[in-house]
């Protein structure tokens, strides 16, 4: 099979380099000619994967030229690049070809999904959303991983066959919206997960943080027409799991700066790649209000990171907000006043 990665990041290459292995020809591509250049001369990215070698016969480039022979597009590029990725697409890829996005965010403004942004920029074509606990960092070291296809079965299967191996097993599902929002709303819970790891939290801390966010990622998912179900799986709470507690988590990795008494423009610049979710915790703020869905985690790490709060005194407000049943189901009465 050919398949074409548009984006060089850590998940980019990891991507090229297992679809490499598994006996696929492969084209990397970059906007940057100078990372292309880079890439080319070195067959390494020094900042993301500096001990990942990518093999000689990956291509790399920056123009769209080898798009239309391709059987599988690999759309690996921060979430608000999707849109401008799949606009420069359109008239290179194939109709036949099968698009898989592995970004996990939201549209700023509009809120979308990047399914929904896929389906309005290429229309006519196949698209899958790959998502799951996945770091780079192991998946190019062909530790075990398991992640979840999402989209018709069809298609999804299509990138199952393709893309499974000994160390990377892929479930399908047909809950397109569930998986999407269960990758993007856990980097919000695991930015909340590095602010406390900075500023002291134990693993009692920890584990409520994960439990509780994932309660209110589920609830505003269902209350968006997904599954319930969805979120206590791979694309949920795996994924969450490993981006609260990984040392790879840019997410964490800044909350922790944060947490230690950096702005969040200086631990962001600190981290240097794209954190999703810095801008989804925004956009997830604006989600639920617009849905009357409560979600207490994410609002308070939405006024630590927008309107300055005081951390400490976030995390004094979550613990003393009213009593309840643990499997309440909470719902604003009025968007307009807090819970």
């Amino acid at each position: 099979m050919k398949i074409f990665v548009m984006g060089a990041g850590s998940f980019g290459i990891a991507l090229a380099v297992m679809s490499r292995k598994l006996g696929h020809a492969l084209t990397l591509w970059s906007p940057f000619e100078s990372e292309v250049e880079q890439l080319y001369t070195h067959r390494k990215h020094p900042d993301l994967l500096p001990e990942v070698e990518i093999p000689q016969d990956i291509t790399i480039t920056d123009t769209l030229g080898a798009v239309p022979t391709q059987d599988m597009v690999i759309l690996a590029t921060p979430s608000f690049a999707v849109r401008e990725s799949a606009r420069l697409l359109r008239g290179w890829v194939s109709p036949s070809a099968v698009v898989v996005c592995v970004a996990k965010g939201l549209e700023a403004g509009s809120c979308k999904t990047m399914s929904a942004i896929l389906r309005e920029e290429l229309a006519g074509c196949r698209h899958v959303v790959l998502s799951g606990p996945s770091h780079a960092e192991e998946v190019v070291k062909d530790l075990p991983t398991t992640v979840v296809a999402a989209g018709s079965r069809e298609a999804a299967r299509v990138v199952q066959d393709a893309l499974s191996g000994e160390a990377l097993r892929i479930y399908l599902s047909d809950d397109v919206l569930g998986v999407e929002l269960g990758g993007a709303l856990k980097n919000v819970i695991a930015l909340a997960a590095g602010l406390l790891d900075g500023l002291g939290g134990g693993d009692n801390t920890k584990a409520a943080l994960m439990t509780r966010g994932m309660a209110e990622i589920a609830r505003l998912g269902v209350a968006l027409g997904a599954r319930s179900e969805t979120f206590a799986g791979l694309s949920g709470m795996g994924d969450l799991i490993v981006t609260c507690s990984s040392e790879h988590s840019r997410n964490r990795r800044c909350g922790m700066l944060i947490g230690k008494g950096q702005s969040p423009q200086a631990a962001l610049a600190q981290v240097g790649m794209t954190v999703e979710g810095y801008a989804c915790a925004k956009i997830a703020w604006e989600l639920a209000r617009k849905q009357g869905v409560v979600m207490p985690i994410t609002e308070q790490v939405y006024r630590v990171l927008y309107e300055g709060k005081d951390l400490r005194q976030a995390v004094r407000d979550l613990m003393d907000r009213p009593k309840r049943h643990e499997s309440e189901e909470v719902w604003l009465v009025s968007t307009s006043q807090p819970e």
